[in-house]
């Protein structure tokens, strides 16, 4: 039997219709009050289904279970996880627009027509034809990541619970705030969790299975200069700001997300704040390899170094911040997980692909901690910006391609 389509449909606009952006700057988890909306939504949808262990954490991690409906013993519990929020980059409220039977053409969002999706430029577009493509109206995010991974877990779910002669072990359900601002499974525990392996629908070409992420900190730059009164400052202010622009125009283009693709790692100023007195300025530090992501933080200290011999009179400081690692590393001890969701693509009916996440998935963190997570598509496109689509087919797809991997972990028990 197929994934119910319009179901799947019907639960995405609504959940895209809430608006989850997350917030970097608060010390809450959530980090917004508007993901708890659709937090205790989705409780009300699994106690819907029939879930008799729902459950929300202090955290806002809603946790639920699919029992198994094999009696073999030693079946892997498989979890499946995808995160609430979306990116801070524009408004995360949208009007979701559904373009039936995509005929190809350009599709002109209504609430500012400068925002065009054209084949031309879009060339994923063109393998749409036919399908339904959701967007929204031109001056939000669509929120398709991560809603569409919510979307295409819950389809799956109901598909299983319609169809219990499907066997398969026991499955558990994680949806969880904060991914944009790198919180995503912080505060989760894995013993809450209770699966001896997970995977996240967090990417996104059709028959995408990913097992290698960036590896990730944090730099911040504090400059605290000497306050004066401009009109008498000759020999005694020390402009912050001066400083800061000093220290941006010495990071290098060529290690600049602008200018780096594949496998090149990364500096990127991604916030400054302050004034003549003091300036913050935050920076992602990524790449691929350890030594790599060394480099990289060697180098804002030797600018840092430089800058404080130039002008003794500030206080320059530095803190670099882990965020995550490499799952690689942790990934290449056992590639089964990776493996199995691969040939659960093919019995969907197509070919898997893998490259390396330039950016990381909550799967980074999860692995890195003992819980092998790969990444696995969801079909949406074009995130982060007011063009976000993403495709009703491919996210059936994905669902299908779920109901596979957990009849593969029972088969091969």
């Amino acid at each position: 039997m197929p994934i119910d389509a319009e179901d799947l449909l019907s639960r995405f606009l609504s959940y895209v219709q809430i608006d989850t952006q997350s917030d970097p700057h608060s010390p809450t988890t959530p980090s917004t009050t508007g993901q708890w909306i659709l937090i205790r939504q989705l409780e009300t949808e699994l106690k819907a289904l029939g879930l008799a262990d729902v459950r929300v954490t202090e955290f806002g991690y809603v946790l639920a279970t699919v029992p198994a409906t094999s009696m073999k013993a030693n079946i892997p519990t498989v979890a499946f996880l995808a995160h609430v929020d979306t990116a801070d980059a524009c408004s995360g409220l949208a009007k979701p627009i559904v373009h039936r039977n995509y005929n190809g053409q350009p599709i002109v969002l209504p609430d500012d027509p400068t925002q065009i999706l054209n084949g031309e430029t879009i060339p994923r577009l063109k393998d749409q034809i036919g399908n339904d493509i959701v967007t929204a109206s031109g001056k939000t995010l669509l929120g398709a990541d991560d809603k569409s991974g919510i979307a295409i877990i819950m389809a799956a779910i109901c598909h299983l619970l319609k169809h219990p002669e499907i066997p398969h072990g026991k499955i558990r359900i994680c949806f969880n705030p904060d991914e944009e601002i790198g919180r995503g499974t912080e505060k989760l525990e894995l013993s809450e969790l209770g699966a001896d392996l997970a995977y996240t629908l967090d990417a996104e070409d059709v028959g995408e299975v990913d097992y290698e992420s960036f590896s990730a900190d944090y730099a911040v730059v504090n400059i605290h200069g000497v306050a004066s009164h401009p009109g008498s400052a000759q020999g005694t202010m020390v402009n912050a700001m001066r400083i800061a622009a000093q220290f941006l125009s010495a990071l290098p283009a060529s290690i600049s997300p602008e200018h780096t693709c594949d496998r090149g790692g990364f500096i990127h100023p991604n916030e400054i704040k302050g004034s003549s007195e003091h300036v913050r300025i935050g920076m992602l530090l990524r790449d691929f390899e350890l030594d790599g992501l060394e480099a990289k933080r060697q180098h804002i200290k030797n600018i840092v170094a430089q800058l404080r011999s130039a002008e003794p009179r500030a206080r320059i400081e530095l803190e670099i911040h882990k965020q995550y690692r490499n799952m690689r590393y942790w990934m290449e001890n056992d590639m089964r997980p990776a493996e199995f969701a691969m040939d659960a693509v093919r019995r969907a009916g197509f070919e898997p692909s893998t490259h390396p996440i330039r950016g990381g998935t909550d799967g980074s963190r999860l692995t890195e901690r003992g819980l092998p997570t790969p990444n696995l598509f969801t079909g949406f496109h074009n995130y982060h910006s007011e063009k976000e689509w993403v495709s009703v087919q491919d996210m059936c797809k994905a669902a299908e391609t779920v109901v596979h991997l957990v009849k593969l972990w029972e088969e091969r028990a």
